[in-house]
């Protein structure tokens, strides 16, 4: 297996050089640039047949091993980067199945948030990782976690919850934008969320993000999703408050921002700050369909944030029956730690 891994180490320090890429130097885009080569799955070629657990594992060490200082500097400065086949099949394959259970089996807080007169549907579930083991082998042993530590520049990372969208072939729906963090019940710059297709996407029904919104010191007034999708369990109250202005109005004045996406496929993983103006995706062809496993991960500066009002999902009671209060570190078994660097 040493003799594996040693070979596997060459072939990716061989594509670094093929792409111009030095694991602490400026790296080439490979979207711009065709005569770079992506990623192959999970890092390394694959032999379906003699993969492994063991050769799994090695593969995803060493997929995390050449995440670029080039990226990492694109999180900083873009508030999301596209991270190309750092997720091995074995983890899709699994996921995939996770969904399928997932959709005939939902959890208490799933819903359809869309159902069009063309019979097309978005499915939504959260916090399902606590039934679906699939979801819970790929939060707890994937590389996920340290791939958001490491372009968040975080010495740990905690698990936060799981967000699973699957929107039927044609559906048009699209998530209007929003930020994530000022509705959770934590807060901090730290915070990370990857967007991960199961199925090739095109930049047209991807998630779409406005570049350099996470550092934009203006406080918004949020999105009721709950007038978005009828459902009483999407009603947010938020509390009044005089400072905040009105939410930028992105897909009516598109020609004013510089929006990010990209054509995606299964092994892809954009990861984005919280705090990103985000939305879109959707807008499907008739035979597409779109399934996407999204997870939330905290740094180094996420403290417990009880809000008065408007948390979505609102984690306040769950968090009151581990003890956690406002200032508090995210931890015990509902927000476990998953990654920490080395010392």
């Amino acid at each position: 297996m040493l003799e594996v891994a040693a070979d596997l180490l060459v072939h990716l320090t061989e594509k670094q050089h093929a792409a111009s890429i030095h694991p602490l130097g400026p790296a080439v885009d490979a979207d711009s640039n065709p005569h770079v080569p992506r990623r192959s799955p999970g890092g390394c070629p694959i032999d379906g047949a003699s993969r492994d657990v063991e050769l799994h594992t090695i593969y995803s060490l060493l997929v995390v091993a050449i995440i670029t200082q080039a990226e990492v500097d694109t999180y900083e400065r873009d508030g999301v980067v596209c991270l190309r086949q750092v997720i091995d099949p074995m983890w899709i394959e699994s996921l995939r199945e996770g969904v399928e259970a997932n959709v005939a089996s939902p959890s208490a807080r799933a819903r359809i948030w869309n159902r069009a007169d063309d019979g097309s549907t978005t499915f939504y579930d959260s916090q399902a990782w606590q039934q679906i083991g699939q979801y819970r082998r790929f939060v707890l042993e994937s590389p996920m976690a340290e791939l958001a530590g490491r372009v968040m520049g975080s010495s740990r990372v905690n698990f936060f919850f799981d967000a699973i969208f699957v929107r039927t072939k044609g559906a048009q729906f699209r998530t209007p934008f929003h930020q994530d963090e000022p509705y959770w019940s934590v807060e901090g710059f730290d915070c990370a969320s990857s967007w991960m297709p199961l199925v090739p996407v095109e930049r047209k029904s991807a998630l779409e993000f406005v570049r350099g919104s996470h550092r934009w010191d203006e406080h918004y007034a949020q999105q009721n999703f709950g007038d978005l999708t009828g459902d009483d369990r999407d009603q947010v109250t938020f509390v009044d408050d005089s400072t905040a202005v009105p939410f930028p109005d992105v897909e009516g004045e598109r020609h004013r921002y510089e929006i990010l996406s990209w054509d995606m496929e299964p092994g892809d993983v954009a990861i984005f700050n919280a705090r990103m103006i985000h939305g879109g995706s959707g807008n499907l062809d008739p035979e597409r369909e779109l399934k996407v496993f999204n997870t939330q991960w905290l740094g180094d500066d996420v403290r417990v944030c009880i809000r008065e009002r408007g948390m979505d999902p609102d984690h306040s009671e769950a968090m009151a029956e581990r003890g956690l209060q406002t200032g508090d570190r995210v931890g015990t078994d509902l927000y476990p730690e998953v990654w920490r660097a080395d010392e």
